[in-house]
């Protein structure tokens, strides 16, 4: 596949040093519109330092990243949030005790308009579930009957779609999925790898970390490998194997010349 587009979002020699230890060493990546892009890599290979630093999460020593060519600089997962991009980690960071749409609307709850909500502060709880509703619908996720049912009474599946369609339904530019399917069964993490293409059809890239190799060369366009701090290559499903994968991932092949 060659690339000639500029990258939706891209980072530049990134760099991020606790002390002695190196987290990522002058790591580059590139996603480009309308593509899956899968991170994998080993335990600390530094690709969840490299994707905090592209959500805001992490404010790296060196480097630069670039949002549809602009250079930007990110203090905070907010101002991420602010520029398009939507961060969905392993941990969900969803409120169990609340129902679906206060959990897709939340940090963003809507007003009523006019005194009710300027004055009075009152939420406008009819048209964030109509919106949840609509949003959990253009997603495919049909078998959320009742969008006032708490996340708790959901299965592990279903609260990661609700956690995907939020990412999918304020990002703007990018989408990063961290482990999504993890501690998943497999039916649940079918759909959930489903969800993911859904998003990308809808036109929003998608960064996807994953340690499940299987998954990985189910849905993603091409897969970026990091190693030792640093991107080692990126290949494609086409051009290697699963197998090939891991042995550049862990050292045991050289890594070869990065697919464009």
């Amino acid at each position: 596949m060659t690339v000639t587009t500029t990258p939706v979002l891209a980072a530049r020699g990134i760099t991020k040093r606790y002390g002695r230890v190196t987290a990522i060493e002058n790591s580059d990546l590139e996603l480009y519109p309308g593509e899956i892009l899968a991170v994998i890599g080993d335990n600390g290979a530094g690709k969840s330092s490299l994707i905090k630093a592209l959500s805001g999460a992490l404010i790296p020593d060196r480097g630069e990243i670039y949002l549809d060519g602009e250079r930007v600089h990110f203090r905070n997962p907010m101002d991420a949030r602010a520029a398009g991009i939507e961060t969905v980690y392993q941990t969900l960071a969803v409120a169990p005790g609340l129902d679906i749409a206060d959990n897709l609307f939340l940090g963003r709850e809507e007003r009523k308009k006019g005194v009710l909500g300027s004055v009075f502060r009152m939420l406008d709880r009819g048209h964030m579930r109509s919106e949840a509703k609509r949003h959990m619908s253009e997603l495919g996720v049909a078998t959320l009957q009742n969008i006032g049912q708490a996340v708790e009474s959901l299965s592990g599946g279903q609260r990661q779609a609700v956690a995907v369609a939020r990412s999918a339904a304020f990002g703007s530019k990018v989408v990063i999925l961290d482990e999504p399917t993890a501690a998943l069964g497999v039916k649940e993490g079918n759909r959930v790898l489903q969800l993911i293409r859904d998003v990308r059809n809808r036109g929003l890239p998608v960064i996807l970390i994953s340690h499940n190799m299987p998954h990985v060369f189910e849905v993603a366009d091409r897969i970026h490998i990091q190693r030792l701090g640093r991107r080692a290559t990126v290949i494609t499903p086409t051009s290697h194997s699963m197998s090939d994968a891991v042995a550049i991932m862990t050292g045991a092949a050289p890594p070869p010349d990065p697919v464009a």
